[in-house]
């Protein structure tokens, strides 16, 4: 009887948070990125509508998204430094932090417990509790000239590790966070001239930076740390002739398909072949431009890549067995990101001077359906949230 008598009350109560938020499980959500205008829209996957839209996030130009365990909470990183909690049931920021100057992408702890972020200025990566946003620890880089070295590729590991770059002094640092007390760094300081990006293998085995002041990728294995940085690809490029770099590839969305990884080559319209049980070239696949991002579809099946200007108004679709382009789409000027639906069935793509998100059926590689968006660019779902490096 008290329990029907307090439920009854609660439902009468005027601006009940009950009646705020959605009462609805999250696992086929997401957010998507508006860049332009500082907001995100908080989407249903399944079907394909809009929920809600959040403002006040700042500069999202290159921002990204992690997840909490439990699906409820988007963590956006800005340019600007803004780390922001968002509550995608409730549609609203929970607190928001401007933790430095220019920042680039962050992670969540194995345990949830823990938010890194990346920072160019000042240099160095900070980390924050994922409940309140209190910083836990500052991890200034290695000086460089009057600054820090900007820091990039930060990635989560397992044993509740980050692992990320120094683009400057060409170095990786693995940080290890399980007493958050007393952090503990171990640090590897000849990964190479500028590394730009790192990815983290899905099983959070092997780190891997691209470096844009030399050929070849730069490989740890996280199993062995002692064994220290191995070059990967060292020869290649080396005698051909580059093209203009018009944008950094993101090594985020490398694609693993069988024992083959396929990465976005830098200058080059190229995807680079790599057999995973030596990490040897394997081939080379000739696109429409330079990639951006490689991303595979869930099932290992496809790769979908996008490209830097002046070609980035196409999508091309590889046939992972085959090696060989199998579709070219014409998905408009600016298309900028893709993000696959959990089991892969849909790849959700931003197209930004379109205004639009375009969903198409990967089956048939055929536009499923699009909405509108404002200049949108990431797409962040929320199975992210329990997948290594995400």
């Amino acid at each position: 009887m008290r329990l029907n008598t307090f439920l009854l009350l609660l439902a009468l109560l005027p601006g009940s948070l009950l009646a705020d938020c959605l009462q609805r499980g999250t696992g086929d959500m997401g957010v998507i990125i508006e860049r332009a205008s500082g907001s995100v829209l908080i989407i249903d996957t399944s079907a394909h509508e809009v929920l809600s839209r959040v403002e006040g996030l700042g500069d999202l130009s290159h921002a990204s998204v992690v997840y909490s365990r439990d699906e409820r909470y988007a963590y956006v990183f800005g340019r600007d430094g803004g780390l922001t909690k968002v509550d995608i049931l409730c549609g609203k920021i929970v607190k928001r932090v401007l933790q430095g100057g220019n920042s680039i992408g962050g992670a969540i702890s194995q345990d949830g417990k823990l938010v890194a972020v990346s920072n160019y200025t000042p240099g160095g990566v900070k980390v924050f509790s994922s409940d309140d946003l209190s910083l836990v620890a500052d991890i200034p880089a290695t000086p460089f000239k009057d600054k820090h070295s900007k820091t990039v590729g930060l990635v989560d590991a397992p044993d509740q590790r980050f692992v990320f770059a120094l683009y400057d002094t060409g170095e990786t640092w693995i940080l290890d966070m399980t007493d958050p007390a007393k952090p503990a760094l171990t640090r590897f300081t000849d990964t190479g001239r500028l590394p730009y990006d790192g990815l983290i293998t899905p099983d959070g085995r092997y780190y891997i930076n691209g470096l844009f002041g030399e050929d070849g990728l730069a490989l740890l294995d996280l199993w062995h740390p002692e064994k220290g940085i191995r070059r990967i690809l060292d020869h290649y490029g080396r005698g051909e002739q580059k093209l203009p770099v018009y944008k950094m590839p993101h090594l985020e969305g490398w694609a693993v398909a069988g024992d083959r990884a396929f990465l976005p080559a830098v200058g080059h319209h190229e995807v680079l072949v790599v057999n995973m049980r030596d990490w040897q070239a394997a081939g080379k696949i000739p696109v429409h431009g330079q990639p951006v991002f490689v991303m595979s579809r869930p099932d290992g099946r496809q790769l979908w890549v996008n490209f830097a200007f002046p070609n980035n108004d196409t999508v091309q679709v590889i046939d992972s067995e085959t090696l060989k382009v199998i579709k070219t789409l014409k998905t408009g000027k600016g298309t900028l990101h893709m993000e696959f639906t959990p089991r892969g069935e849909e790849v959700w793509i931003s197209v930004r001077d379109k205004d639009e998100i375009q969903v198409y059926d990967t089956r048939t590689m055929t536009l499923k359906t699009h909405f509108k968006a404002q200049k949108p660019s990431g797409i962040f779902f929320t199975d992210r949230a329990h997948r290594t490096g995400l």
